[in-house]
């Protein structure tokens, strides 16, 4: 994936959080902060689990493909979400890691 591409992610992920901080405002008065935000990622995270699970056949689910599709895009969205609500640059963040981990197991 290009740079441009990623940061092109990165700004329709934003457009839509702000959408539902919209609709967050009209349904309960206020938008979500981001430790409910951090919340709804890990009860994402678990389905995820619950998706593989499926996917491999050890849990019984239907349609599992398709949604551990979905919820990993959804886990992608919610980390971009949540590394802007901290102040934290998700492209620098994730260039870090690469770059340590790397380092670690050459």
């Amino acid at each position: 994936m290009s740079q441009n591409n990623f940061d092109e992610i990165i700004k329709r992920s934003l457009e839509i959080r702000e959408k539902y901080h919209q609709l967050e405002t009209q349904q309960n008065g206020g938008e979500w902060t981001p430790e409910q935000d951090a919340l709804a990622y890990l009860t994402d995270a678990g389905l995820v689990g619950r998706n593989v699970m499926s996917y491999q056949k050890t849990w019984s689910k239907n349609n599992s493909a398709e949604e551990l599709e979905h919820k990993l895009a959804e886990n992608i969205w919610w980390l971009i979400i949540l590394a802007d609500r901290t102040g934290i640059d998700v492209r620098m963040a994730l260039e870090k890691f690469l770059t340590k981990t790397e380092k670690i197991l050459k």
